[in-house]
């Protein structure tokens, strides 16, 4: 399967990395699964179908964290064969990266652990392409580092680099958009992650909250400065969804937004 490249997104669509936060259920996954991919086929867009396997950072003990790694690494590989397009999922421990590239394409390294050198340095190993999350406590600038850590040990390795906010006081993100440019200097595919990047962490509830009617906002600022691609978490029913429902966009939200994305990238071009 193909992935996106620095010389192929320079000029032409942005392209997509969405699906559910965490893995919930077949059914699930390929109902989003198959909804995303009829949409970005009708545009054109490139399509990477998301989805975590386990959720190791969650706030509090009996949060949801997953339905079993291998069950849902099995699935999203399922889900990818069917569709024919790219899976990615995150890892959280150096040893977690060769169990996980067996079925996916793109291993991406979340924010908090974008420093973790074992951890970049296992998922370059696997031959997999790397998207690595730029932490909420770090510039733009200094991701730089975390590229030469992966293309150290692979220097053929495929990687992207994905903003996803700053801590912004305790309790919420902001996102500054010179990180893009920033980050694009270093010739890797620059992602904007439209969801995360509106949570509201540390809440008081232990779950963590989010400004999802802002989505598109985030979506249309990044394009418009130069973002590659865009990481959109969606879902059927966002309240109900086990994982990081208060910042996901509904489904039969997407398209819409696609479509206005789509003109903003045509004219920047």
């Amino acid at each position: 399967m193909i992935l996106p490249s620095i010389e192929g997104v320079k000029g032409g669509p942005f392209f997509l990395m969405a699906g559910s936060c965490a893995i919930e259920s077949r059914d699930l996954a390929f109902e989003i699964g198959e909804k995303i991919a009829e949409m970005t086929q009708k545009f054109g867009i490139p399509f990477i179908f998301k989805g975590s396997y386990r959720k190791a950072n969650r706030t509090k003990i009996d949060s949801f964290t997953g339905i079993g790694d291998i069950k849902a690494l099995e699935i999203l590989k399922e889900v990818g064969a069917h569709l024919g397009v790219p899976t990615v999922t995150d890892i959280h421990e150096s040893a977690e990266a060769a169990m996980a590239a067996d079925y996916v394409d793109v291993l991406q390294i979340p924010a908090f652990l974008c420093r973790q050198t074992d951890l970049l340095a296992a998922a370059a190993q696997t031959g997999k392409a790397v998207n690595i999350k730029k932490g909420q406590f770090m510039s733009g600038a200094s991701m730089r580092f975390a590229v030469e850590k992966v293309l150290h040990e692979n220097p053929q390795a495929q990687v992207y680099l994905t903003d996803r906010g700053n801590s912004f006081g305790y309790g919420d993100l902001i996102v500054d958009y010179r990180n893009i440019p920033e980050m694009a200097a270093f010739q890797v595919p620059i992602i904007m992650d439209c969801t995360h990047s509106l949570q509201r962490p540390n809440q008081g509830s232990g779950v963590t909250g989010g400004q999802p009617a802002l989505i598109e906002t985030i979506a249309k600022a990044a394009i418009a400065v130069g973002a590659h691609g865009l990481f959109i978490e969606t879902h059927p029913n966002p309240s109900v969804a086990k994982s990081d429902g208060a910042n996901m966009l509904p489904l039969d939200q997407l398209e819409g937004l696609l479509e206005k994305l789509i003109r903003i990238r045509e004219a920047i071009l």
